[in-house]
C-alpha cells in the first residue's frame, strides 16, 4: 500500500549537504512536495540519523539553487560503497521548490 501523500519524480539531480564535516556531495533520485530519495557519496565521517534535520542545497541545470531544509526519516548503509540511501521530508517547501517541482511533471 502506498504510504505517499504527494507523487514522486524520478529526476537525478547533483546537491550539496550543508553544514557537514567532508565530502558534502549527494544525489537526489527521486523527489515529490514533501519528500526527496538521495544517495550519498561515499564517506565516512558524516551521520544521517532518523529525526534529525540537515540543509540541502539543490543544483539546478540553470544556475540556480534551492535551499531545502529536510528531517531525516531513514538512512540504510550500502555494503559496497559506504554510500547510504537517505529518505528526507521536507520541512515547509519554499514556493521556489514548488515551481520548480512543477516544471518536472
Amino acid at each position: 500500500m502506498e504510504r505517499r501523500g504527494s507523487r514522486r519524480v524520478t529526476i537525478n539531480l547533483k546537491a550539496e549537504r550543508i553544514s557537514c564535516i567532508n565530502n558534502c556531495s549527494v544525489f537526489i533520485e527521486n523527489i515529490s512536495e514533501t519528500g526527496i530519495y538521495m544517495i550519498t557519496a561515499p564517506e565516512k565521517k558524516n551521520k544521517y540519523i532518523p529525526g534529525t534535520e540537515l540543509d540541502l542545497e539543490l543544483e539546478l541545470s540553470n544556475g540556480k539553487t534551492i535551499n531545502l531544509n529536510c528531517n531525516i526519516k531513514w538512512a540504510e548503509d550500502s555494503a559496497d560503497d559506504k554510500s547510504k540511501s537517505v529518505g528526507l521530508e521536507i520541512i515547509n517547501p519554499s514556493q521556489e521548490y514548488k515551481e520548480f517541482l512543477k516544471t518536472l511533471h
